[in-house]
């Protein structure tokens, strides 16, 4: 499905972010009586999480779940779980019940794998369907942990995955697989800075396009892309 783009500064996008989160958090309660989400790390996170914090969820109705995750302790900067701890989480008094985090600190990250599916299907059922995903995109189109060309890419039947060959440091996470992330009710892409601009542009001008944010967009059923000025300079 063409995505819904919207162009403007961070301020408005922030506005609009909290917007659809209102919107499919009140929709998903009201058809299941459960909200669940599933997070990202990055500059998304550094400006979105505090925006989402303002947000009165129902924390007994609220699942947070995590897109991907590196294999550092929660206590490193690069911990997507650590950033949303501290600038959402504890800020914003989560209830530990709704707070579903990526064990890829585990050194076995196979079982941490399995872990988090037994998780996500212990949560919403034994057809789990995440009613919001939030996603940030890098410079080569990856989303996630689901990078150009890597096999994890082509994974359809698992929920959940270990990486150990990231192109990109560190090598060792859990992400996501790409069933999972666009059989989502609602899949949000928000990319800041002209950094993201050459890889939107291919994602929303090329119907071919293998690059995972791509791949994301047009699997998605109801994809939302949210751009600042920089990251739409190409488009």
């Amino acid at each position: 499905m063409n995505p819904d783009v919207v162009v403007a500064p961070l301020p408005m996008l922030l506005e609009r972010l909290i917007e659809d989160v209102r919107e499919e958090s009140a929709r998903a309660n009201a058809r299941r009586g459960l909200f669940a989400m599933a997070l990202t790390g990055g500059s998304v996170g550094v400006f979105g999480f505090p925006a989402l914090a303002t947000v009165p969820f129902d924390w007994n109705l609220t699942h947070l779940f995590w897109g991907d995750e590196r294999a550092v302790p929660t206590t490193s900067d690069d911990s997507n779980f650590g950033l949303a701890r501290k600038l959402w989480l504890t800020p914003a008094g989560v209830t530990a019940a709704a707070i579903h985090r990526m064990p890829a600190d585990n050194p076995d990250l196979n079982a941490a794998a399995h872990h988090y599916r037994d998780e996500i299907l212990r949560v919403l059922g034994a057809s789990p369907r995440f009613d919001h995903v939030l996603l940030g995109v890098g410079p080569d189109g990856h989303v996630a942990s689901l990078f150009p060309g890597h096999p994890a890419l082509s994974e359809e039947r698992e929920l959940v995955l270990p990486i150990v060959d990231s192109p990109k440091p560190p090598p060792r996470r859990l992400t996501l697989t790409m069933p999972m992330l666009t059989g989502a009710e609602r899949v949000v892409v928000m990319a800041l800075g002209n950094m993201k601009a050459a890889a939107m542009k291919e994602a929303l001008t090329r119907d071919d396009s293998s690059l995972p944010v791509a791949l994301v967009l047009r699997r998605s059923r109801r994809p939302l892309v949210l751009l600042d000025r920089d990251a739409s300079s190409h488009v």
